[in-house]
């Protein structure tokens, strides 16, 4: 049996193709067969075209991971799909319940049913979630910053500048399932698939990714001083910034829209856009009940 490595040369500041090398001892048993993602220019196709018992094994890391769904429009041509972490912060790695036994992971599981989020009239599927705000602004800087030089980049270090002094907050409207709020000195309002972003960052500690019901969790950190939210942002390293109820609303639901008062940069598991005003977010289960209500209308209109 033939295992597939699609992986990722970019991914851990260009040391993708590196780290999947090592996986030639953890698989020591079959033939492995390395392919470089950035030159597949038909991945559905390339996927179809292998045997049915073949392993692919995707290795790279959360902007991997989202390229990669989206290049399949959420819907994944074959089984026996794997994951082998190689980024540089892992955030879905971080959220699973097997995330350390250091051994490629099944992804079958954890791409059902994916969320989507509409920016600027285009949708993309996500992993881990979507931050509009300052974790927005943080990976606008990151790609700038490694643009200018390999070195690993420290988000941390870019998020304090950002809220010392580089990042002015905004009044947003959210809409949560019907639900309209106003908000003042909106510094984070992200909608999470997943419990992490940000290489680590604990921003919805109650999340489940794997619920019944498929909810997403928005989380808003609004009208405080600069001094308060350097004051709260450690916290959001291990979770424990909830506490700060004043500050920090969690609302769940399964269709969310966020608009801003003025253009911000927006990120979709670590992939950025700039400028954007307005997002608007459905869970994968409500989505699928959306397209089979329009399927049976359409039929129903053939009839």
């Amino acid at each position: 049996m033939t295992d597939y490595i699609l992986y990722n040369p970019l991914s851990n500041n260009r040391r993708g193709k590196q780290r999947a090398e090592t996986l030639r001892d953890l698989l020591s048993d079959g033939c492995l067969a390395f392919r470089d993602l950035t030159k597949i220019t038909d991945l559905r196709g390339f996927l179809a075209g292998l045997d049915a018992s073949a392993r692919v094994i995707l290795c790279g890391g959360d902007g991997t991971l989202n390229r990669f769904i989206n290049a399949l429009d959420g819907k994944m041509p074959r089984k026996n799909l794997y994951y082998f972490a190689a980024g540089s912060g892992n955030d879905f790695l971080n959220d699973l319940p097997e995330a350390h036994a250091g051994e490629p992971i099944l992804l079958d599981p954890y791409l059902e049913d994916l969320p989507w989020v509409e920016v600027r009239g285009q949708r993309y599927c996500f992993l881990n979630g979507v931050g509009f705000g300052i974790d927005g602004y943080c990976c606008q800087e990151g790609d700038r910053l490694r643009r200018k030089s390999s070195r690993r980049t420290n988000y941390t270090t870019i998020a304090l500048k950002g809220l010392a002094y580089a990042y002015k907050p905004v009044n947003a409207r959210i809409r949560v399932d019907g639900q309209t709020r106003e908000y003042r000195k909106v510094w984070l309002a992200p909608s999470m698939l997943g419990r992490f972003y940000g290489g680590g960052m604990m921003i919805a500690p109650g999340q489940d990714r794997c619920g019944k019901e498929g909810d997403l969790t928005l989380v808003v950190v609004h009208d405080c001083s600069k001094l308060r939210i350097l004051t709260a942002f450690p916290t959001i390293m291990n979770g424990t910034h909830l506490r700060y109820e004043g500050i920090v609303d969690v609302l769940t639901g399964q269709d969310i829209t966020v608009t801003f008062d003025r253009p911000c940069a927006l990120q979709i598991d670590g992939e950025t856009f700039s400028d954007v005003t307005e997002y608007h977010a459905m869970s994968g289960k409500t989505a699928r009940g959306l397209g089979k209500a329009g399927k049976e209308q359409k039929d129903g209109m053939k009839v």
